[in-house]
């Protein structure tokens, strides 16, 4: 049986976890009521024994259905963590929950029956928190995810449970990481980072120089560093997406243990893409979250900058724009000439297939590019910037195309066709690129690596040796 949900808008083929696919059933052995929810202590079971890791997993986002890279990042690093231990995931949620709740469990069977708690944290970006991130000491990306319903939900179940390690994703989580090492001060830490977050907005402020944005931008970068730090000191390890991400981290503190944990990519479900129907390759396409700063912007400097050049020699060609919740900028794009804006989709797979070329023309960002990753699993070469493509282990005219101004990616788009060799090149070297480094299963084998070499703990590792200290926050 499969089930079916929307990455970024389209929907996802997973093997359904039960006893006869995934190799281990789910008993629920007790319920315990507390003053408002129920929890359920549910220890999974395969052929060799029951679990003996317990692990706590807190993201920014509830990681279920993915529709970014954030998401997918934190779905696949917790599937893995699911496979091998009993994980507990807590999510942070804007949305509103049913009845005016401000906490609700679950299960999750896409990862492997998983207890997942969705907390809500409120929409962040408000008038109050801008101001105060601006002329307070902390920056609006540490205060939007900051929330007093979570730091009593996490309080709660680290009393009620006992963890043998806490994976904490990204920065934005550090005032929940200082509450975990004050209650569970013996539990082993990983802090993943999605991105240096700081870079990010000295990039951004860097594209937009002189406006009041650059301003903020600047000022925000300037007080993540702090947190950045703090974070640095409070993980016993470590993983980011990239060896140069691990290098400015060591910079920081020579002292952490730092390891990369690349992103992925679901290969066989990409690969499909070839065997769909489809007529000839005649789309530029660019996929993403598309109220996402960085790739707004991206597609707003394609569409100005690069893609008049492209139509002047390739005017059968279309720009297709593919993500959820385009903004009104993105949105406008689709007034210009040969330019389509698709919104949310079912299916990324058929815009690859009708794709001469993924484009990513990004000037703002970090960490790694999963949409790079896609567009090579299903064939489709790319072309990219170098910040782009930053932090993958890629050459220029072997798996990919490296373009960094308007006038250079606009050659290599138009220059492209599906029957030459080039092009053909580009496909089949994305593919084995991908299939050998980046599928999430290679992946996932490397983070258990981290949690058996640097945090100590096994699938086999007795829960007795990770008490939480009573009374403590």
């Amino acid at each position: 049986m499969w089930l079916y949900c929307k990455v970024r808008g389209m929907p996802r083929a997973l093997p359904e976890c039960t006893a006869g696919s995934a190799g281990f059933g789910t008993v629920v052995v007790s319920q315990r009521r507390t003053q408002n929810r129920q929890l359920f202590l549910t220890p999974r079971i395969r052929a060799q024994g029951i679990f003996g890791m317990r692990v706590l997993f807190l993201s920014p986002r509830v990681c279920w259905p993915p529709r970014s890279g954030a998401h997918l990042r934190d779905f696949y690093l917790a599937r893995q963590v699911a496979s091998q231990a009993s994980l507990t995931f807590i999510g942070l949620d804007t949305e509103e929950l049913p009845a005016g709740q401000d906490i609700r469990h679950e299960r999750l069977p896409e990862l492997h029956d998983a207890e997942v708690v969705r907390v809500r944290r409120g929409a962040g970006y408000g008038r109050w928190n801008l101001l105060r991130g601006f002329v307070g000491p902390k920056p609006v990306s540490i205060l939007n995810f900051t929330a007093k319903t979570v730091m009593l939900a996490l309080q709660q179940i680290l009393r009620d449970h006992t963890f043998d390690a806490v994976q904490v994703e990204n920065v934005h989580l550090v005032a929940y990481a200082e509450l975990i090492r004050r209650l569970a001060p013996k539990v082993p830490m990983l802090c993943d980072w999605h991105n240096i977050e700081s870079e990010i907005q000295d990039r951004y402020a860097d594209n937009h120089s002189g406006s009041p944005r650059s301003l903020y931008a600047r000022r925000t970068a300037h007080l993540l560093r702090r947190f950045e730090q703090k974070f640095l000191e409070l993980g016993d390890a470590h993983t980011v997406c990239s060896d140069r991400e691990r290098q400015i981290l060591l910079t920081l503190d020579p002292s952490a243990h730092v390891e990369v944990i690349e992103n992925g990519v679901d290969v066989a479900y990409f690969s499909e893409t070839k065997w769909l129907p489809g007529g000839p390759r005649r789309n530029l396409v660019y996929v993403g979250l598309m109220e996402y700063h960085a790739n707004v912007d991206a597609v707003t400097y394609f569409a100005r900058e690069v893609w008049p050049r492209v139509r002047e020699k390739r005017p059968e060609l279309r720009f297709v724009i593919v993500g959820a919740r385009p903004t009104a900028a993105v949105r406008a794009l689709a007034e210009q000439a040969g330019i389509t804006v698709t919104g949310t989709v079912d299916d990324l797979r058929p815009f690859y297939r009708e794709a001469l070329a993924a484009v990513v023309p990004l000037r703002v960002g970090g960490g790694t590019r999963l949409k790079i990753l896609e567009a090579m699993a299903a064939g489709t070469p790319v072309i990219s910037t170098r910040l782009g493509a930053e932090g993958l282990r890629v050459d220029h005219g072997e798996e990919l195309l490296l373009a960094d101004t308007p006038t250079e990616m606009a050659e290599l788009a138009a220059g492209l066709s599906e029957e030459n060799r080039q092009w053909q090149h580009l496909s089949e070297n994305g593919g084995r690129l991908v299939r050998s480094r980046y599928d999430w299963a290679v992946i996932g084998e490397r983070l258990m690596k981290v949690y058996a070499e640097r945090l100590g703990v096994t699938p086999s590792s007795p829960t007795a040796d990770a008490k939480i200290s009573p009374g403590k926050g």
